[in-house]
């Protein structure tokens, strides 16, 4: 096979491309935007080139042109996003069906109960709210959880994350751990990959997870997943509250079948 005829992988979505088709700069351009995080707000030439393995000068050469495109500002020494970047998140929302048809809904939810609702998709390592609603007073400071649309949490350690990875194929679920191995980041995080593939035969099987403390202490979710027409789940829906105000019980005896019968209702219109 010749070079122009030879196909590549995307190994995070599996999406092939034929190599003359594939435009490298702008994966080194998207490179450098997926390195800035919630946890690494600015970066310098040197931090960019090593997150993306890009030389230095060609680091310094993708940023300059990002900030030359107004989607970096500069201070002089470190790089930072400007607002300019939320045009793609606010076009996805906007043209989106899963957000528009749930946000009534969990509004509805936050009426009766005054907890916070999100809607969560599968992103690589990371489960992102795309819709979310909380109470008009909340004054409960629950960090990271449900704060805002976008929000990033590590799948393995959320309710909704660990319903994403539960109905993936077995095969999916071993790739995942090798490309993400998992992460301590409470006492009670699941690092064993053989338990934590058991745990997800088992979320699978009662179709609803409940998650304390694994990402945050003092936080605990229970979550469900929101099923296409197709019977393929393609998001979870989720309830996060502080351990302070709402017990294990309560999540599961009271909040759970609302969200059963809302996951059904979105099903209905997707």
């Amino acid at each position: 096979m010749s070079k122009d005829e030879r196909i590549i992988q995307n190994q995070d979505n599996k999406k092939t491309i034929r190599h003359e088709d594939y435009i490298a700069g702008i994966g080194k351009g998207m490179a450098i935007l997926d390195s800035f995080s919630s946890n690494q707000h600015r970066l310098n030439i040197s931090m960019a080139a090593e997150k993306t393995g890009l030389t230095r000068a060609a680091a310094r050469r993708h940023l300059l042109t990002l900030e030359y495109l107004g989607y970096l500002e500069s201070d002089g020494h470190y790089y930072y996003l400007t607002p300019k970047v939320l045009k793609f998140s606010g076009a996805y929302l906007g043209a989106a069906q899963l957000p528009k048809v749930s946000q009534p809904l969990l509004n509805l939810l936050t009426n009766q109960t005054s907890l916070i609702y999100s809607v969560m998709v599968l992103d690589g390592y990371e489960a992102i709210t795309i819709a979310r609603s909380a109470a008009h007073q909340q004054t409960d400071r629950v960090n990271p959880y449900g704060l805002h649309l976008g929000n990033r949490l590590p799948a393995h350690a959320t309710s909704a994350g660990k319903i994403l990875l539960a109905h993936l194929s077995q095969e999916e679920q071993l790739d995942w751990l090798q490309k993400y191995p998992l992460q301590r980041l409470t006492k009670y995080t699941h690092v064993e990959n053989d338990k934590f593939l058991e745990l997800l035969q088992e979320i699978r099987e009662q179709d609803w997870c409940y998650s304390r403390e694994e990402h945050e202490l003092g936080v605990h979710a229970l979550a469900v997943p929101i099923y296409g027409q197709d019977f393929k789940v393609v998001a979870a829906l989720n309830i996060v509250s502080p351990t302070m105000k709402t017990t294990e019980e309560y999540l599961i005896q009271h909040i759970l079948p609302l969200l059963q019968e809302t996951s059904r209702d979105l099903r209905q219109v997707l």
